[in-house]
């Protein structure tokens, strides 16, 4: 932490462009990174946190420091393990319905506190204010979810036995013991205790490596579980770098939850492979829009502009590519370039901004990267295609690119930025191939007035959700569905029953009463072979399955 950071709206010196984006205004007396980031938060924070040595986290608005925080060797890791299974022990003999009620208490405190996490949120990721609120509506629904789902999802469930009657089968759900989770910088406080809660709530301690740059918003998440009543050592935090301390969580852990790029998830497939562990992966997506010809161009190009731009486009499931059928396509440009041109860049700790800044160098050279690659191999600028260090050093204004074409990097490779490119088709059916025509599979989105048209349509979309009239939101928000990706996109599901029930193993109990499944009462071999063989004809006729 730096006392030197006075205000969270400080700029380059670079005066504006006449034909830019527009500047949201900040509101006098708007809080800023010194009042927000104090010695104490910080010292409150870490507190817990497994770290011999020193690192530092920056704000995305100047660049400057943050806060000094702890950072954690592979003996820290090992040792953050340790404490948690000891932990874990006592947390999964505490009644399933005790263990909900904790994230019954923690989704009060997060809508009660929520200002406290919002400023952290954008301070750290340099995302507008209303795009930070998606994370904390998430992490409710979540909490919410869970808190009054996971006991049904984890009770004891009767099966039919081999022979009814005979045979009395439960499944049981045990906890994995210990979760490795590795969380990344973009949504830093949905995909870190948004994706631990389940695990917590099957009985579960997780050891948690939040990136370095958002970890005060997962800390901040971890005070407000333990006040809602985890114990503080189920969850422990480690921190430092990708390389060297994500090998370590996925060495430890019973169970590996990892977000982050699909280069990286193979990675963490591959160790856990090697140990036998399972692991959820949500990796990257060059998610499609398809727009259909009858399609309400207003409500389709405001919806474009939130499935393109939410958090600057650094959203595992925004969109990249636009198909829109070319009877209304230039219809829908014209429309949708004016909506994006509009479009209010700030980096003030308040609502008004439209957009906020990238989170860091790389994605800032990636988006340039792309975007100046297709303009010069041909592509049409629309709107957008410049940073705007006059708001701060790594704002880029949303940009619209037509004439996109292979070999171009944007036609393929994921921006993971404020970047879409425009596409025009002429049937549902070229469409559907275009938008398939990826590795990728995590999120896609269909527009059309004909509902049953438009599911029709979602269900030839090789993606794991589809969002018919919504870019996104829909589909992620609505918990008791699986959410997760096909292709290079990931393994495993977040959200619903395959949410939960990926933290625990299943145990079959199979009680034989009566007679065994064997010769008995006096039957030799063949005649016991008999018994079985009308008792299978008779079970099939009552069609028992």
């Amino acid at each position: 932490m730096t006392d030197s950071l006075d205000t969270a709206q400080t700029a380059d010196v670079t005066a504006a462009p006449a034909d830019g984006n527009p500047v949201a205004s900040a509101a006098a007396g708007t809080r800023t990174a010194a009042d927000v980031v104090t010695k104490d938060l910080v010292a409150r924070l870490t507190r817990g946190v497994v770290g011999s040595g020193r690192t530092a986290n920056h704000t995305p608005f100047t660049g400057e420091v943050l806060a000094e925080l702890p950072e954690s060797t592979p003996e820290d890791v090992a040792d953050a393990f340790e404490r948690a299974r000891v932990a874990q022990r006592q947390w999964a003999a505490t009644p399933v319905r005790k263990r909900a009620a904790v994230l019954l208490r923690f989704h009060d405190l997060v809508l009660q506190r929520q200002a406290e996490v919002l400023d952290l949120i954008q301070l750290e990721t340099g995302k507008a204010r209303l795009h930070a609120h998606e994370e904390v509506q998430a992490v409710a629904v979540a909490a919410r979810h869970y808190g009054r789902k996971a006991p049904a999802y984890l009770k004891p469930k009767g099966h039919t036995g081999v022979v009814p009657t005979l045979t009395k089968v439960t499944e049981l759900r045990k906890p994995k013991g210990v979760v490795g989770q590795i969380a990344p910088w973009n949504y830093p406080f949905e995909l870190s205790v948004g994706d631990a809660l389940p695990a917590f709530a099957a009985g579960n301690a997780v050891v948690m490596k939040p990136d370095t740059e958002t970890a005060l918003t997962a800390l901040w998440a971890r005070e407000q579980l333990i006040e809602a009543g985890l114990p503080p050592e189920v969850w422990q935090v480690v921190l430092g770098d990708g390389p060297v301390v994500g090998p370590e969580v996925v060495k430890h852990a019973d169970y590996v939850s990892f977000t982050g790029s699909t280069r990286t998830g193979r990675e963490v497939a591959q160790g856990a492979a090697a140990r036998l562990v399972g692991c959820s992966l949500e990796l990257g997506g060059k998610n499609a829009m398809l727009v259909l010809h009858d399609a309400d161009v207003d409500k389709a190009a405001a919806g474009a502009v939130r499935g393109c731009f939410s958090s600057a486009g650094q959203l595992c499931i925004s969109i990249e590519r636009l198909y829109v059928h070319e009877s209304i396509a230039d219809e829908f440009a014209e429309r949708f370039v004016a909506r994006v041109k509009a479009m209010r860049l700030g980096n003030a700790l308040a609502y008004g901004a439209d957009m906020g800044s990238l989170v860091g160098e790389r994605q800032l050279e990636t988006v340039t990267r792309h975007v100046e690659e297709a303009v010069a191999k041909g592509a049409k600028l629309l709107t957008g295609g410049r940073p705007r260090p006059d708001i701060g050093p790594l704002f880029y204004e949303p940009t619209v690119l037509d004439g996109v074409q292979a070999p171009m990097a944007v036609c393929h490779e994921e921006t993971f930025g404020p970047v879409v490119s425009l596409y025009r088709f002429r049937d549902e059916d070229e469409a559907i191939t275009l938008a398939n025509a990826t590795p990728y599979g995590l999120n896609s989105s269909v527009w059309t007035k004909d509902g049953r048209r438009g599911r029709k349509v979602a269900a030839q979309l090789n993606t794991g959700t589809v969002n018919v009239n919504e870019s996104y939101a829909a589909g992620y928000g609505s918990v008791q569905s699986p959410m997760g990706g096909m292709g290079d996109s990931g393994l495993g599901r977040r959200h619903g029953s395959e949410g939960i029930l990926k933290y625990t193993e299943a145990q079959t109990v199979a009680h034989q009463r009566v007679m065994p499944l064997a010769p008995s009462f006096g039957m030799d071999d063949e005649k016991y072979a008999a018994f079985m063989t009308r008792s299978l004809k008779a079970m099939k006729a009552f069609r028992l399955r």
